[in-house]
């Protein structure tokens, strides 16, 4: 019970506090760009629990799992391959620089040219900019497997698939789930940013058309929504790698413990 409580005094301490100095500002020098807490709050409930629930939240939620899912089993599966292959490597590594070294944002115009202002242009700018996290760490987790471990496989005759699944899965899962837990936040990011550049629906389209339309404390709702989005996203997906890699945290607290 006591960790309990002191796992909810740590999560919550501090975004307390914050709000508390906010509150305070708001009331020393009130400003019509900063709403006050209970006027946010207010307004969030009153604005996203209804109609735009439906419009905006949960297609904006849609093409972000669209996306980010893209990112994952295509990262996974090309970084499997090309981990496994030294020439490949070697001939991909230019080219994988080349485009890593692109903000996934300059893409959105192009591709708004050639697919249009339509979901598919905005799950393939999620893709894009969320996929190199999930790749490169795959190639890096691919490419450290124990040699220790290639040579038993090999040993007993496992191969192909099975030694994929077997051995090199298990042994990259600490690396790709860690390329995955990058991409999250860069695939939120994009789902904003596409859903700005074309205004359509969504979350970010109704942030923007908050601002530009003066409606301050409705704008500041969005952004706290995105902000508890993206909180929960990281807190389901640390349960989910804890559950995956219980193995792995089960011998990092055995060595911890001697």
């Amino acid at each position: 019970m006591r960790k309990v409580a002191s796992v909810v005094a740590f999560t919550l301490g501090l975004p307390l506090i914050l709000v508390a100095l906010w509150w305070i500002s708001t009331l020393v020098s009130p400003s019509f760009f900063v709403p006050e807490p209970p006027e946010l709050i207010s307004e969030f409930f009153g604005l996203w629990f209804g109609p735009r629930l439906w419009a905006d939240v949960l297609p904006s939620l849609g093409r972000f799992a669209a996306g980010v899912a893209l990112a994952i089993v295509i990262g996974t599966l090309l970084g499997i391959l090309i981990g496994l292959n030294r020439t490949l490597r070697s001939l991909t590594e230019p080219v994988f620089e080349f485009f890593r070294a692109l903000p996934a944002p300059v893409l959105v115009p192009p591709l708004l040219l050639i697919i249009g202002p339509n979901d598919a242009m905005k799950i393939i700018v999620i893709m894009l900019g969320a996929v190199w996290p999930v790749l490169l760490n795959t190639v890096e987790g691919v490419r450290a497997t124990d040699p220790v471990q290639s040579d038993t496989s090999r040993s007993y005759g496992i191969s192909g698939f099975n030694r994929v699944r077997y051995q090199v899965l298990p042994s990259a899962a600490p690396q790709i789930l860690a390329g995955i837990r990058q991409s999250l936040p860069i695939g939120l990011i994009l789902m904003v940013i596409s859903e700005m550049f074309a205004p359509t629906g969504g979350l970010g389209a109704a942030i923007i058309r908050f601002q530009r339309t003066y409606a301050i404390p409705e704008m500041w709702s969005g952004i706290l929504l995105l902000g508890l989005i993206g909180f929960l996203v990281a807190a389901i997906f640390r349960a989910v790698e804890r559950r995956i890699l219980r193995w792995y945290y089960g011998l990092k607290d055995l060595e911890n413990a001697v």
